[in-house]
């Protein structure tokens, strides 16, 4: 088996839109219909549990345990497993060497929809090492017999069956515990259970299959504040040294400034922020070093700290300092010298705590789902809940190549919050059914929720990429819900196009069906969330520089990619880093176009607004312009009306724009993205690794062109500049006759505007402006000219 590249599919751009899709949800299925005429399904009853998923039925065994096996002639003993047998189907339990008496407790599902025979065989054999299994004996059941279970029922008690001969010669010895039922995915029983749609997995892989529920885990920003050192001893006592602190935690390394002044006993009062995860596995280690000359550091002394003994602040309240003694470096191989050190000892002092006021940002700001302060005590109460039907994905691209013919194997994580799901993975198809719901509660509805699909590549067959390093679970798209776009209580049934930008441009992967539905738990609760900030308090109080965020934000991602790994089965790397958009903050030309036109798009609105101002004043159409005479008029005469105008005039444009309300939520625009037109070159410029694995003649293109756009950006910052710094030399006296001129001006517009009423002032200046082309001149105005020739700081420019 080996990866392929996804073959590009003829789409247009109605494609990339999202589309309504009607599945039959459970909400809308009674629970009737039958398999031969009797005993799948015939209560009346509605689900309710899961309605926002298509209802699929599956046959449930439970093997629980057997006893009295019988020992096998010829070894004298009995090695037992479970075959369950269906069609074309068989599961198998592990076995137990030697074991009258087995305990498996395993669960079976086999899917309605292939089942192809009529009864259910239930198998109990002996392991043979060599040669064929030995057979025990067998139950069989009648499909049109077996009860259905509908949660909440309890679950099925399981049964002792006695064992048959295989030829119906009658019953042997031996009896086995068995439970057998028909159910639907909202059976307890289906996350663990053996699926007959994974049959061909086998050893390890038969856990990556599996839908698992994943939990982040805590995150806490750790303040260690490096206050100062005493009586450090250099190594090399004719010179001061130069001093720093070093501090690590794991694999995150921080340094404080070299103290200014060359002593034995330094102050740097440093603030240094790590991110640490419950449970606190690793130590802070403390170094005090002496940067002798650039390229060599000598460590003076060193003290290793468990993280759980500091204290953990909720507030902005400082919390105490504290005295270490530092381990001299090197030190301590004879007792005599151990004793000799303690008598006197190197200290530093420092102020360490735990920060829980502050939430630990693991992903984008931009795509953030979760708000909440790391301590559990500072959580308001849930304004909502969240439930989605992952329903089933259409026309899926073949990711890799299996038994010469292209396939894939998909599942879907959800992220919201901390918490993470997956759906079990459906192996061998382009149309995968996973009709699985999962619920999340809402702090905010300002949050984003992110579903991705992957092609699983960890089936047990210790698969490799075609490089020879271990393979990597292949992502097929991406899917991003902002809660605030949503409706209360309204079910929303949508088929998104799952797009991924390639080096060859963007494709259209396949189509992901979604059920969802935000549910409100209070009205007044929601408007009090919407009226206070988006981050704990702590983010306002002692806020972090920008370059501490994308640093704590990364540390983050790292240590949570690395805990989910080590979960089992574990939720990998490459896909924790897909979801969490890792790569967001990397330059990439398509971007920056796709962002100097969402800024143009914003000041095209401005402009409009100005160009249609120029025609009212141009009296291209009379009409306009005499009633823009006429209510400025009306509101010259009467001041106390152009607040209340202003907000009628919003308040009547928000309702004409109801009309055109979005009837979808928000999904990834490839236009906004600027990713149709986007040149090959700037593509491959955004694949490539970092550092630069590409030649030095297209690094040299690449760089020239990054100096055109960064040269225009330049120009265009450099005028905003100029201008703000024209304004503020009006009154800095660097231009002395045009600072007295201005002045001047202002102590006689005082006195006129002392002595004018106001609406006198405003009429007069609002008919200058509205006046006709014929008494206005072509050339720029007194005011214009005035502040083109005030001086800015572009002269003290090198």
């Amino acid at each position: 088996m080996h990866s392929v590249a996804p073959q590009a599919q003829a789409t247009d751009p109605g494609d990339y839109e999202v589309k309504d899709a009607n599945p039959e949800l459970g909400e809308r299925w009674l629970n009737s219909g039958s398999y031969g005429g009797r005993g799948w399904m015939s209560s009346e009853r509605f689900t309710s549990t899961y309605d926002l998923v298509e209802q699929t039925f599956y046959l449930y065994v439970r093997v629980v345990k057997a006893k009295d096996i019988p020992p096998s002639s010829i070894t004298g003993s009995c090695d037992p497993y479970v075959e369950v047998k269906l069609g074309n189907y068989k599961g198998r339990t592990r076995h137990f060497e030697k074991k009258m008496n087995p305990e498996w407790n395993q669960v079976f599902a086999f899917s309605k929809d292939r089942i192809q025979s009529s009864a259910l065989e239930v198998f109990v054999k002996d392991k043979e090492m060599v040669g064929r299994d030995d057979y025990v004996g067998r139950v069989v059941f009648d499909l049109n017999e077996i009860p259905t279970r509908v949660p909440p029922d309890s679950p099925l008690a399981p049964q002792w069956y006695r064992l048959e001969d295989r030829r119906g010669g009658g019953k042997v010895r031996g009896e086995i515990m068995l439970a057998v039922w028909m159910g639907t995915q909202a059976d307890e029983a289906f996350p663990e259970a053996w699926h007959s749609e994974a049959s061909s997995v086998y050893g390890e892989g038969v856990f990556s299959v599996r839908s698992k529920v994943y939990v982040s885990p805590k995150l806490w920003y750790l303040r260690v504040n490096v206050i100062e050192a005493q009586d450090l001893v250099p190594n090399d006592r004719s010179r001061l040294p130069d001093l720093f602190v070093k501090a690590q935690v794991g694999s995150q390394i921080l340094r404080t400034k070299i103290c200014p002044t060359r002593t034995i006993s330094p102050l740097w009062n440093e603030d240094l922020v790590f991110v640490a995860a419950e449970p606190f596995e690793e130590l802070l280690v403390i170094t005090v070093e002496d940067r002798v000359y650039p390229s060599k550091e000598e460590m003076l002394g060193k003290i290793i700290l468990p993280l759980d003994t500091f204290e953990k602040r909720l507030d902005h309240r400082p919390v105490h300092s504290r005295w270490f003694n530092l381990e001299k470096y090197g030190f301590g191989v004879l007792e005599a010298d151990r004793r000799k050190e303690l008598k006197f000892s190197s200290r530093i002092h420092l102020r360490v705590c735990l920060e829980g006021g502050y939430h630990v940002l693991d992903e984008s700001t931009m795509y953030i789902s979760d708000q909440r302060p790391t301590s559990r005590q500072l959580w308001k109460p849930p304004v909502g809940i969240l439930e989605v039907g992952i329903l089933s994905a259409q026309g899926l691209l073949p990711m890799k190549m299996k038994d010469g013919r292209g396939t894939t194997d998909a599942y879907c994580v959800a992220k919201y919050g901390q918490k993470w799901v997956r759906t079990r993975t459906i192996l061998d198809t382009l149309n995968p059914k996973w009709n699985e719901q999962y619920t999340w509660e809402v702090y905010d509805p300002c949050t984003v929720m992110t579903l991705g699909v992957f092609d699983n590549c960890h089936l047990g067959g210790g698969e490799k990429s075609a490089t020879g390093s271990a393979a990597r679970d292949s992502q097929i798209g991406k899917v991003r819900l902002r809660l605030s776009t949503l409706e209360a209580h309204r079910i929303y049934t949508h088929s998104y196009p799952l797009l991924v930008l390639q080096p060859q441009g963007v494709k259209k992967m396949g189509e992901l069906q979604l059920a969802f539905r935000f549910t409100t738990l209070s009205l007044a609760h929601m408007i009090y969330v919407y009226g206070h900030p988006l981050l704990p308090k702590m983010h306002y109080l002692h806020a972090f520089t920008v370059n501490q965020v994308d640093n704590l934000r990364y540390q983050a991602m790292n240590i949570v990619a690395v805990r989910l790994g080590r979960a089992e089965p574990p939720l990998r790397k490459e896909v924790v880093e897909y979801m969490l958009d890792v790569d967001s903050h990397l330059w990439s030309m398509r971007r920056s176009k796709a962002n100097f036109f969402r800024i143009m798009s914003l000041l095209s609105g401005m402009i409009s607004m100005g160009m249609w101002f120029g025609e009212v004043c141009n009296w291209k159409n009379p009409m306009t312009s005499v009633l823009v005479h006429i209510l400025f008029l009306i509101l010259i005469s009467y001041p106390e009306l152009i607040l209340p105008t202003l907000f009628l005039y919003m308040f009547l444009i928000g309702l004409w724009n109801y009309r055109f309300r979005p009837r979808h939520p928000p999904h990834m625009d490839t236009k906004l993205s600027w990713a149709e037109a986007v040149h090959p070159d700037e593509l491959d410029e955004e694949f490539d690794t970092f550092p630069t694995s590409r030649p030095h003649d297209i690094v040299r293109m690449r760089y020239d062109r990054l100096r055109s756009v960064a040269g225009r950006i330049q120009t265009v910052v450099g005028d905003i500049a100029t201008q703000g710094e024209r304004l503020q030399s009006l009154l800095i006296w660097r231009d002395p006759r045009a600072t007295g001129l201005f002045i001047m001006f202002c102590l006689c517009a005082a006195v006129v505007l002392y002595v004018t009423p106001f609406k006198v002032v405003a009429l007069v200046a609002g008919l200058y402006y509205l006046r006709h082309p014929r008494f206005r001149s072509k050339l720029p105005s007194v005011p214009s000219n005035f502040i083109k020739r005030l001086p800015a700081r572009t002269d003290s420019l090198l």
